[in-house]
């Protein structure tokens, strides 16, 4: 035998040796070597944490306490079952059962991190995040269903809603204002599944979505004016594209002494202004009774002197009483809605407002939105991850049966750089809107040459 041979058989054997003591299974697939000492530690919590302390958790002292409490139960339960755990492993386990009792379970770290976007739980074993607009599969998972359960229940309890068989899906926010929605088995087959929509501490200004890319400077400058002569606008875009962040920042440009109300499903738009009624809708109880629905807070909203009315998202027959808002003195209302054009947006809107129930020609609901639309702000995630906004658009007015759109910038793909990234940049159309006039009565001077083609 060769000495080449040799050393291959010798690398067989020792290749066959590892196959017979390494755990075939796959990372996440293997127990929690920790599983068993966290139970005892959580057994041992139990006796010692008073409730009522937990109730107070999100008060710093108390927080202090609960974490020292945990610390002094994780060193007892160590001694006693396995005094040779490594100092690193100790402090894994604190930091985990920490996370349990102040935090969301094995996402709080997730959570905390700010390059995370989104965080996806796909049952027990399975959690993907979003890192600037990529997915990315992570080594984080949950004991069993009932572990992601326990985090659902502690999410959605505060706020007063609930998660069961009868009621298997549900809509929530985090304290910091992160949207989360869960659904579970029967419906959800892989387990119970969690998406949580995370939102900076610190809203994104217009200047951070300048140093983005989504609009730049012009833009910027231009749909400040459009806000502060109380245009009424709609942010139309795809699933995830940024529509709410565009509405905070638009939102934003809202003069501080004007009363705002906004209206949503889940509060999470985040205003800086100091007179701000933030109205959220509630799903009905277990008997099925005590809805209240957007299109309730709406109507609602039209006897509270609003001077400005946000809408977080309109979906359904609210539509046709935030047109007729819009068309009764409310102007410079705010909203978004799911399309994956300015004019798609315009369909989406004539179908919901036959969601309403009322029975309207259409003729009657293109010209409610000719006169209550003033401009619609497209919003698109791109290939590379990137949001931007791709059209900003004019609603003219009525031409026979149709509505009548003026592109007055578009967004222009120039090319793609060698890391991916899409090249481009939102340029003028060259027209000047219709609505110029109104914007000069407001006294707002824009540059002449806003709408010049370079």
């Amino acid at each position: 035998m060769s000495l080449l041979e040799r050393l291959e058989k010798e690398k067989q054997v020792a290749a066959k040796h590892r196959d017979k003591t390494a755990d075939p299974r796959p990372l996440r697939s293997r127990p929690d070597p920790l599983l068993k000492l966290k139970t005892k530690v959580h057994e041992r919590l139990v006796e010692t944490i008073d409730p009522e302390l937990l109730k107070d958790s999100e008060d710093q002292a108390a927080s202090q306490t609960i974490k020292e409490l945990v610390e002094e139960a994780v060193i007892s339960v160590v001694q006693e079952e396995a005094p040779d755990l490594p100092r690193a492993q100790r402090s894994k386990l604190i930091d985990e059962v920490i996370s349990e009792v102040l935090g969301f379970g094995p996402i709080t770290g997730l959570l905390e991190d700010e390059s995370v976007s989104e965080v996806m739980v796909n049952g027990p074993k399975q959690v993907y995040v979003e890192r600037r607009g990529r997915l990315e599969l992570t080594d984080v998972t949950f004991r069993d269903d009932n572990h992601v359960l326990q985090v659902i229940d502690k999410i959605v309890s505060p706020l007063g809603r609930r998660i069961d068989e009868s009621s298997p899906m549900v809509d929530a926010r985090l304290p910091d204002g992160s949207r989360v929605n869960a659904i579970i088995p029967p419906l959800a087959l892989n387990g119970p599944t969690i998406t949580i929509r995370k939102f900076s501490k610190d809203p994104l200004t217009v200047d951070d979505l300048i140093r983005f890319g989504t609009l730049n400077e012009k833009m910027a400058e231009f749909l400040e004016a459009c806000v502060k002569a109380r245009l009424n606008i709609v942010v139309s875009g795809g699933t995830g594209s940024g529509k709410t962040t565009t509405l905070n920042v638009l939102s934003s440009f809202i003069p501080p002494d004007e009363r705002i109300i906004t209206v949503e499903d889940a509060a999470e738009l985040q205003l800086r202004q100091e007179h701000v009624v933030s109205l959220e809708s509630r799903p009905p109880n277990i008997e099925g009774k005590g809805e209240v629905t957007i299109r309730d807070l709406v109507r609602n909203c039209l006897r509270m002197r609003p001077d400005r009315i946000v809408v977080g998202e309109v979906r359904g027959g609210e539509a046709l009483d935030m047109l007729q808002a819009m068309n009764t003195g409310h102007d410079g209302s705010l909203t978004t809605g799911h399309a994956n054009s300015p004019r798609d947006m315009l369909s989406r809107l004539e179908t919901m407002v036959l969601m309403a129930g009322m029975d309207l020609p259409v003729r009657a609901i293109r010209e409610q939105i000719a006169s209550a639309v003033d401009l619609i702000i497209q919003q698109a995630r791109l290939r590379d991850g990137s949001r931007r906004i791709t059209h900003i658009t004019e609603v003219q007015g009525m031409e026979g049966d149709v509505i009548v759109l003026q592109d007055l910038f578009v967004f222009e793909q120039n090319g793609v750089s060698e890391d991916g990234k899409i090249i481009g940049e939102l340029r003028s159309t060259g027209i000047r809107p219709k609505f110029w006039d109104k914007i000069k009565q407001a006294g707002i001077e824009l540059p002449p040459d806003l709408f010049a083609i370079y």
